[in-house]
């Protein structure tokens, strides 16, 4: 019989698609004051060139960027984190449509996993409506990706930038703030 152990505390993050820069700087105002500051942020980029899943609902010309937050979480966090997420995409609403798409999530050592209210063949169910997607892992050296991983995180500069989240997280993995 395996030892239970009690989970240590991951590092949260979340990707951000929007059209307006100003609309992003409001958001991330109200992220931060939801979850912390903000340790590491990507290069803004096109998001267009990936897909158009949200062109219909928030237009063209998208942009995207990836934060993550310096305060660890406890893992069973994320389904709150997702829920508070999705209200504050409500709160920047264009009509019924919105402005702005985030898309929280966590890394650990070994894997990155995003919060999403959709069920599929890979993803878990956590609570809360909520499922648990594994969308990447880390083997060799660096993060990889599933069949499933979206083209945008397939990225050589997005994979990068969770391997610089995951250094991040390494510092504090002994602190006393993962127990």
């Amino acid at each position: 019989m395996g030892e239970i152990k009690k989970h240590p505390k991951v590092k949260a993050f979340a990707g951000i698609t929007f059209l307006v820069e100003e609309q992003l700087n409001l958001v991330l105002t109200r992220l931060i004051d939801e979850f912390g500051p903000i340790d590491l942020s990507s290069d803004i980029f096109s998001f267009d060139e990936f897909t158009n899943y949200y062109q219909k609902e928030m237009g063209s010309h998208l942009q995207k960027t990836f934060i993550s937050f310096e305060n660890p979480i406890p893992v069973s966090f994320l389904p709150q984190m997702k829920l508070n997420t999705n209200e504050l995409e409500k709160k920047y609403l264009n009509g019924s449509k919105r402005s702005v798409n985030i898309d929280p999530g966590y890394l650990t050592l070994a894997k990155v996993v995003l919060a999403t209210t959709k069920d599929y063949i890979h993803r878990l169910y956590i609570s809360d409506g909520i499922y648990g997607d594994l969308h990447l892992f880390f083997k060799d050296g660096k993060y990889q990706t599933q069949t499933w991983t979206y083209p945008d995180y397939r990225q050589e500069k997005v994979l990068n930038f969770f391997l610089q989240m995951r250094s991040l997280y390494l510092k504090k993995i002994d602190e006393k703030s993962l127990k």
